[in-house]
């Protein structure tokens, strides 16, 4: 309303400005009139050369009622224009507020916003900060471990160019790694036992190639050669294992298991062996005896021989099963019966196993349960028949160890196929495995506590253990308890 004031004033000072322009006009031509009166009033004058004033005076009130007129017009407009510009005004000063308002607004929302930038910017370089350091570590972590790596490693660009080189390899190489690193492998390590072409055949498959390396009686090496992924600089990663001491080692246990094998398969056939002798040779004493009697007894003589003979018999039949498997070492495997193998080591069993721990074998029940259309398996026929008797020997002995006078012993056979596998099952009513045996019954030689030089050979199936698991890639195992039945299961694959 202020602004609305001071326009109004200032168009009523213009025409009362203007007014008074007016009248100081009329006023000077009056003046002018009086003063030089021929010039001025000569259209006033009468024909007598007289003023008539009341022209004059009426002709001045004309001039100014019509200055007056139009200053009064011209006061109008201009309230009406100044009406107009307050207005105007009145809405441009609406705008502005509106647009400060607005702008104010907008200013809080963006102080709003990028007070919640700078709190979003503070945690991400916290968080920056918190990966930075997290990358230092795990940068250290993975230097120390390529520095306290027992292997070789070598790192190589696309070029062959060395890019890592190890505390270790250092060791073994006797270059250091800032005399190596950018320079070609077999240049800078001629002795390297790696080649290009193995190093470009990584290249070519995108997975990693292994190489073993030995030296017979010197070095043994596991190479392993991998090709980065997905990195900037391609090339190529080189693990060298040196195993000359685990090999040695292994060699070492693996002879003696083979003599552990050997004496135990040694002691296993001496007792086989020694039973049938004893009786042999007690049958040559009593005829020795018999024949110095006076008169002698013929067919006492006869019975001890005829018992002699037998026993040597059982005596040729191990030591031809002792050959027939020593010969078949070098064989390979052929198709063979199951049921063919099992009748065959009970036929050994009967020659062989005649008086086992006080037990006669045909005391014993002996069940067959095989299912029908049983295929052949590929097999070392010889060696799975050492297996059958070794299994039939063992459970002979732990029948004669029943102390029960109503105890009848049985041993029950039966073959099942399931999928691409034969199952073996030998089962019999004798005495338990305890539990602390059966965990050393497999072994190859004694341990444990309860083991001792003087174990009994036909208690032990480290032998066993190995013809079906190492030379026929099955398994076999074994459930027993003294309130129920032995169990041995043998798992052997058809392909």
């Amino acid at each position: 309303m202020l602004k609305n004031v001071t326009y109004f004033s200032d168009a009523t000072f213009a025409i009362m400005t203007t007014m008074k322009k007016a009248i100081a006009i009329t006023s000077l031509l009056f003046s002018q009139a009086a003063a030089a009166e021929s010039d001025i009033f000569w259209l006033f004058r009468e024909l007598d050369g007289s003023t008539n004033w009341q022209y004059i005076a009426n002709f001045s009130s004309t001039i100014f009622i019509l200055a007056l007129s139009f200053m009064v017009i011209r006061l109008f407009f201009s309230r009406r224009e100044s009406r107009q510009y307050n207005r105007e005004l009145e809405e441009i000063r609406a705008q502005l507020e509106k647009r400060v308002v607005e702008r104010t607004a907008t200013l809080n929302e963006s102080n709003s916003l990028l007070k919640e930038s700078n709190k979003a910017l503070g945690d991400e370089i916290t968080e920056h900060l918190n990966t930075t350091a997290q990358l230092r570590q795990s940068e250290s972590y993975i230097t120390e471990i390529l520095q306290s790596m027992p292997l070789m490693l070598i790192g190589l660009n696309k070029e062959n160019q060395i890019t890592q080189w190890n505390p270790r390899t250092e060791d073994v190489s006797g270059l250091s790694a800032k005399n190596v690193i950018g320079k070609d492998l077999w240049e800078s390590y001629p002795e390297i036992t790696v080649t290009p072409k193995q190093i470009a055949e990584a290249h070519e498959k995108q997975s990693a190639v292994s190489v073993k390396y030995s030296q017979r009686g010197q070095y043994h090496f596991n190479i392993t050669i991998y090709p980065l992924k997905d990195q900037s600089v391609t090339g190529v990663v080189l693990l060298i294992d040196d195993i000359t001491q685990q090999v040695n080692s292994e060699t070492m246990l693996i002879q003696k298991d083979k003599m552990s094998l050997m004496g135990e398969m040694a002691s296993t056939m001496a007792h086989d062996i020694n039973i049938p002798l004893r009786a042999m040779l007690s049958s040559v004493k009593i005829v020795r005896q018999g024949l110095t009697d006076e008169p002698f007894d013929a067919v006492a003589l006869r019975e001890a021989l005829e018992d002699g003979v037998i026993r040597g018999q059982q005596a040729k039949s191990v030591i031809e099963n002792l050959l027939d498997f020593s010969g078949s070492g070098g064989d390979a495997k052929s198709m063979a019966s199951i049921k063919d193998i099992i009748e065959h080591s009970v036929e050994l069993a009967e020659d062989v196993l005649s008086v086992t721990a006080g037990l006669r074998f045909q005391d014993i029940d002996l069940k067959r349960d095989y299912a029908k259309d049983l295929p052949d398996l590929p097999c070392y026929s010889t060696e799975l028949q050492q297996v059958f008797l070794s299994l039939i020997r063992h459970a002979c002995t732990a029948l004669g160890k029943v102390e029960d006078f109503d105890h009848k012993p049985c041993i029950h056979i039966s073959v099942t196929q399931l999928y691409d596998d034969l199952w073996v099952r030998f089962q019999h009513n004798g005495k338990a495995v305890s539990d602390q045996d059966q965990q050393y019954l497999f072994e190859s030689f004694t341990a444990g506590e309860n083991s001792s030089s003087q174990y009994e050979a036909e208690q032990r199936l480290s032998f066993t253990h190995f013809i079906v698991t190492e030379q026929h890639q099955g398994q076999i195992a074994v459930m027993s308890q003294d309130d129920q039945d032995t169990t041995f299961s043998i798992q052997l694959p058809l392909k």
